[in-house]
């Protein structure tokens, strides 16, 4: 889960910093003293969660965090409690006052994470596992019946599949491709889970066919296409790709 820090006390920025990075699930993606660099940065670095300040030295981070267009979970430090129904209007997750307390901020941390995509992802995970001990094994082939014949093909051969107005296309490895008269749910839910990723409205992925993660949220498959990755779908995918590394 990636974290932003939004502080402008030396200080306290680094007593937060170190209590957030003994934290294994969470990577520190940046932090801004004022709100000029983090409306800057926030677009870019897309975090998963700000622990924000509420009194910055160029003005109040309502301001800005009231308007960004980011799904983001917010945790609030500060050393006003005041400020507590207005952070709560605008969906803050946790509201802390300064003095900092460490378990408190950890707890806070652990409850944004639990409602994020990696850790619904992991536990996933276990459920697949779960399953394969207790169920037959996925078919090694699947029959796809187009307007012309019925192929039957490999799952492991299946790149990619998007799906558009009721259809779906198959895109194999030896360049071939398969027009279904089926809606992309269908297949989501037929093939095997722990590899093939909906990583967006339009697109199901073989995870085994990635070959480049970019920093901007687009992933790129072996065989040159590229695929936007929504945004609730990024921690599933860095945390697929954090299991290779």
């Amino acid at each position: 889960m990636k974290v932003y820090i939004l502080e402008d006390e030396h200080n306290i920025l680094k007593y937060i910093w170190s209590i957030v990075e003994s934290i294994p699930y969470v990577e520190i993606v940046g932090y801004a003293g004022d709100l000029k660099k983090a409306d800057q940065d926030l677009f870019n670095l897309r975090p998963d969660l700000i622990l924000a300040d509420i009194q910055l030295r160029d003005g109040y981070s309502f301001e800005l965090l009231s308007h960004i267009n980011l799904d983001v979970h917010l945790i609030f430090i500060t050393a006003y409690s005041q400020y507590a129904i207005e952070a709560l209007n605008i969906g803050a997750i946790g509201y802390l006052t300064k003095p900092i307390d460490a378990q408190a901020l950890k707890d806070a941390i652990a409850k944004c994470y639990k409602k994020s995509e990696g850790y619904k992802f992991n536990q996933k995970q276990l459920e697949i596992a779960e399953l394969h001990m207790k169920s037959p094994k996925v078919p090694e082939r699947i029959a796809l019946k187009t307007f012309e014949f019925t192929q039957i093909i490999y799952v492991k051969d299946i790149l990619y599949c998007i799906g558009d107005k009721g259809y779906s296309t198959f895109y194999l490895r030896d360049g071939s491709t398969l027009l279904v008269s089926k809606v992309l749910k269908h297949f989501e839910a037929m093939l095997p889970a722990d590899q093939f990723i909906r990583c967006h409205q339009s697109y199901l992925i073989n995870s085994h066919f990635i070959h480049k993660y970019y920093k901007d949220g687009q992933l790129e498959m072996q065989d040159g296409k590229i695929f936007p990755v929504a945004s609730r779908k990024r921690d599933l995918i860095a945390s697929y790709i954090d299991k290779l590394s």
